[in-house]
């Protein structure tokens, strides 16, 4: 989980002014203190009440009328409060993941009074950028909560979001993130997940361990950083001989990519999987091929999911949070809602669940 840090003083006086317009003790069109007299109150410079009204002006917060003063501006904020109704788009609407996550999504939006808009991109653009248009046209939404589509490719979209922003409509990216956005994230720490495992297998007497990474999603990336990070610090070899690439695409018929796979895995002892669909179907191709787990490999997936315990064999595993991940990601935009400031960036740990998929190699 995320270290808590102190804010800097300016951004302690920026939050000051929005729980006084939180609060109604500052009202829309009504006129700020001075720079000389907020220097007074907090004993800080005019250099740090000037930046303090950077960030609020850039936010829609206040804005400046030159010879007059600073006023609080006609609140937008207001009217996103007053609407009730929160846009949720994700991938799919199946799969062991997002059942979960929506049903946290829902329960700790409804308990605030708000209703739910639900859409699903199926990891397309094209249909990633008419959600968006929609969403921008009819600007009925008191925020977004969404999924990236495809988020370690280059995205068509990015100037949607851009609008989005510059509309002050609260956005909340939910598994994974746009690194070029300034949205914040709710996820799993995927780089965490990737060192965890790949150090595990390393713990248990693995030298010589494959990978199987998506790579058209971020988390993909992102884990294989962790799994790479974690060989590097043991002073382990990275053969690139032994990682096996697969995209969107590739998870919708894996048996083709049977050959390559044990291409990957020859002369290994172990193989990190990028999530547990992955894992158990990877486990099903061994043993098609005769090569049995975990006496001849050892595997390990991600995200606990129902596959993880379906098969003969367990599956090594850490979990993902599901719908605690998405109550966390409601509650996050909710605070956003109120406060434009806040910072809704979270990701969570996670510890690993030990099944039979792993042995000890000697």
């Amino acid at each position: 989980m995320k270290a808590e840090k102190s804010s800097p003083k300016y951004m302690e006086l920026a939050n000051w002014v929005m729980e006084q317009i939180r609060e109604q003790k500052l009202r829309p069109g009504q006129k700020l203190y001075s720079e000389h007299e907020l220097q007074q109150m907090f004993g800080v410079s005019r250099q740090t009440v000037r930046k303090a009204f950077a960030v609020l002006e850039k936010d829609g917060v206040i804005h400046s009328v030159r010879g007059s003063g600073t006023y609080v501006n006609e609140d937008r904020q207001t009217k996103l409060a007053q609407r009730m109704r929160v846009s949720v788009v994700t991938t799919y609407v199946d799969g062991y993941i997002f059942p979960r996550m929506i049903k946290g999504i829902e329960n700790a939006l409804i308990d605030q009074g708000y209703t739910l808009q639900i859409a699903f991109t199926n990891n397309q653009s094209m249909r990633e950028q008419s959600i968006l248009e929609d969403i921008i046209n009819r600007d009925e939404v008191a925020g977004i909560i969404i999924e990236t589509t495809k988020s370690a490719l280059p995205n068509p979209n990015i100037h949607l979001y851009r609008e989005i922003l510059k509309r002050k409509i609260p956005i909340l990216f939910v598994n994974s993130f746009y690194p070029e956005l300034p949205i914040p994230h709710v996820s799993l720490n995927d780089y965490m997940v990737g060192y965890r495992l790949t150090q595990y297998l390393i713990k248990m007497g693995h030298r010589k361990i494959a990978g199987i990474f998506k790579l058209d999603d971020l988390q993909g990336r992102i884990r294989y950083s962790g799994y790479m990070d974690a060989m590097h610090d043991a002073g382990l070899e990275l053969d690139e001989r032994n990682i096996l690439w697969f995209d969107t695409e590739d998870v919708r018929c894996f048996d083709n990519l049977s050959e390559r796979l044990l291409a990957r895995v020859k002369g290994c002892s172990a193989m990190f999987c990028y999530n547990d669909r992955g894992a158990y179907d990877t486990l099903n191709l061994l043993t098609r091929a005769g090569i049995r787990v975990p006496e001849d490999l050892s595997i390990v997936g991600v995200d606990d999911a129902n596959l993880a315990t379906l098969g003969e064999v367990g599956i090594t595993t850490i979990p993902h949070p599901m719908e605690m991940l998405g109550k966390k990601a409601a509650e996050n935009l909710l605070q956003l809602i109120r406060n434009p400031l806040f910072d809704a960036n979270y990701e969570f740990d996670g510890e690993i669940i030990e099944r039979e998929s792993v042995r000890r190699w000697k």
